[in-house]
């Protein structure tokens, strides 16, 4: 393999390990070579590669390239004298057309053909090699006194073994880590089995979030067999192949009996709102508080109150005092978060690509949120400086997740109905708590709801789902925004206010969105259906129900669906594991128990649950098992 040393963006060393060797031989005889080099992992031109490099025994300070013609080879000596004796880690740097500069100035000699240093020069640089980690299959992890790796690649084809000697293999594995997922492999523990995700999780959120009318696929043109591919991709990490997954429950078809009416209510007003607080403000019956928003949502001058409540960020057996206590100590908090990125200088970002590209993306994504809604329009509006503000705060709080596109869509309508910064930032902190998952590389929190909502609709009408199976289109991709950002981008911005307050109640079960998902596929079906919709027209039509929903119809719809499910006597285990039904026959003194049967702890802040509740995680984080009878087959 070669280096193309004509890059067009300047390359970023993620790692560079020096003292990795190549053995010549695979065996030990007495003939073999070490081939000393250097071990690199580079982001160059959109790509991240591997790359090694032998050194020149003659000199360690001379660094050897080939050009994609073999014929000629470029040698790189130092051409000034101060300091000869500086540490070769010190020497050497990065550049945009060069595999390898020093430290100190250079000039280059070109090798003709037949030079007495060639031969020993391709000797030593048929060793060198470069590839891309998307085309890794796996890595081999061996230990006999030392590390070495050994790479397989997707065509079948490996590279000896690399050596460290001296250390690094850790270091070198985790830097990779960033690049591409890297998971054991069940079957030996030596082998770990590569993925990428990294780029193409970057582009689907991109191809997300760029436009309005979710066109992440121009798929009119494509057979469905490369568009349903090109939509793995597009979302990586989701490929689910339950033959691979074991323990699966298996169900026959079930008789559901019929879906009941259900009526909507008003929304609580602040004069009904007032009569469930006591003299000191705390909140009292609460199950009956939230089944009131949840049958009708709230006005909007609650709202600023409710929320902070309804996502945790007071406490609702909190008093007046305690909350001015509390939300004097969390405005100090966010400050000092915010000092930390508003002192950082523009020299000292210029040395930190992560924090500088969390602002690019924010400043990105900040001028396109919601900018028809009179709270965001028109230039230097100040609702935009305060959602760039808090979303570059998020990055302090959690540098790890940092910014991910699609977290603006869940911040602007908080930020909205807060009109404070500091509460706006508390509350949003409450929901990535447990929208956290959507947003990871991995992206297991996606891969599960997609599962469990799979399993629900296969479990509703299974008609339905077999036609959606033999159209590869089972696994629901098209939701993959519905459940991303909780329908921001289906919904007018009043709509989402509605269904998201109605959500956080945690009513009638938990993962009520998943029925809402189940609701409006419920609605759509006879028309996919009946017009015989391949994967390009089911995908082209669920994009264009964007701003067309009702709702009021799909909350009464969605609320019908799980009133039907609850009242199934044979409910399969999984499926109530989806949604929380889990029956207790005497709850203690302490629980109150809602309309639904849901068992509600006043003493205890939602906060602590919300994120297992909100992605049905409940169970996965109690037991393995539980993830994988989540799926019916």
């Amino acid at each position: 393999m070669t280096l193309d040393m004509a890059a067009t963006t300047p390359p970023k060393m993620v790692f560079e390990h020096e003292g990795v060797f190549i053995h010549s031989a695979a065996d030990d005889s007495e003939d073999q070579d070490l081939i000393s080099g250097y071990l690199r992992i580079v982001e160059k031109d959109g790509e991240t590669l591997v790359e090694y490099k032998p050194l020149e025994d003659a000199d360690p300070s001379n660094m050897l390239c080939a050009c994609k013609d073999s014929s000629s080879v470029v040698e790189w000596t130092q051409s000034s004298e101060d300091n000869p004796h500086r540490p070769l880690d010190h020497q050497l740097s990065y550049e945009t057309e060069w595999d390898m500069v020093n430290a100190v100035s250079f000039r280059r000699k070109v090798h003709a053909n037949g030079d007495g240093g060639l031969n020993h020069l391709n000797e030593r640089n048929k060793w060198a090699f470069s590839f891309n980690v998307c085309d890794l299959r796996s890595i081999t992890v061996k230990c006999e006194g030392w590390s070495y790796l050994t790479f397989r690649f997707k065509d079948g084809t490996s590279i000896p073994a690399i050596h460290f000697h001296q250390g690094g293999s850790s270091e070198f594995l985790d830097s990779l880590r960033k690049s591409v997922q890297i998971s054991e492999s069940p079957d030996d523990e030596s082998v770990l089995i590569v993925s990428s995700y990294s780029k193409a999780f970057s582009q689907s959120f991109e191809n997300l979030f760029e436009d309005a009318n979710f066109n992440f696929v121009q798929c009119d043109q494509r057979p469905a067999e490369e568009v349903a591919d090109l939509v793995g991709e597009l979302i990586p990490g989701l490929e689910i192949n339950q033959q691979e997954e074991p323990g699966f429950e298996v169900i026959t078809r079930l008789d559901l009996g019929p879906r009941p009416e259900v009526h909507r209510s008003a929304p609580v007003t602040l004069e009904e709102w007032v009569k469930y607080q006591d003299s000191e403000g705390r909140m009292i019956n609460l199950p009956q508080l939230k089944d009131a928003i949840f049958k009708g949502g709230l006005c909007h001058a609650v709202r600023k109150e409710a929320w902070k409540l309804l996502l945790g960020y007071f406490p609702w057996d909190n008093t007046h005092d305690e909350r001015k206590l509390l939300q004097k100590n969390k405005t100090d908090e966010y400050f000092r978060m915010k000092l930390q990125w508003k002192s950082v200088s523009e020299e000292q970002e210029r040395r930190n690509s992560r924090l500088r590209d969390y602002r690019s993306l924010i400043e990105k994504d900040v001028n396109r949120t919601d900018r028809n809604n009179k709270f965001y329009e028109g230039l230097d509006n100040p609702g935009l400086i305060l959602l760039h503000d808090i979303l570059m705060t998020y990055c302090m709080y959690d540098f790890d997740l940092g910014y991910v596109q699609g977290m603006s869509d869940l911040l602007s309508p908080i930020l909205f109905v807060m009109e404070n910064e500091v509460d706006a930032f508390w509350c949003f902190v409450s929901l990535m708590d447990e929208m956290h998952e959507n947003f990871e590389e991995q992206m297991q929190g996606m891969k599960t709801q997609l599962i469990q909502l799979s399993t629900l609709l296969r479990l509703l009408d299974l008609a339905f789902w077999n036609y959606l199976e033999a159209q590869d289109s089972g696994y629901l991709y098209f939701c993959f925004r519905w459940l991303l950002i909780r329908f921001k981008r289906e919904l007018h911005f009043q709509d989402v206010l509605r269904l998201w307050e109605v959500m956080w109640t945690r009513l009638p079960c938990q993962n009520f969105h998943l029925l809402v998902c189940c609701a409006i596929l419920d609605s759509e079906k006879q028309k996919i259906m009946d017009r015989k919709y391949g994967f390009n027209e089911i995908l082209k039509h669920i994009n264009e129900l964007s701003m067309k929903l009702d709702i009021e119809e799909i909350l009464s719809k969605s609320e019908s669906i799980c009133v039907q499910i609850k009242s199934c006597k044979d409910l399969p285990h999984s499926v109530s594991e989806i949604l929380g039904l889990k029956r207790v026959s005497q709850p203690s003194a302490a629980l109150e128990t809602s309309e639904y049967g849901m068992l509600e702890s006043p003493q205890s802040s939602p906060r602590s649950s919300q994120r297992s509740v909100s992605n049905g995680h409940s169970h996965l984080k109690t037991t393995e098992n539980g993830s994988r009878a989540a799926f019916i087959s």
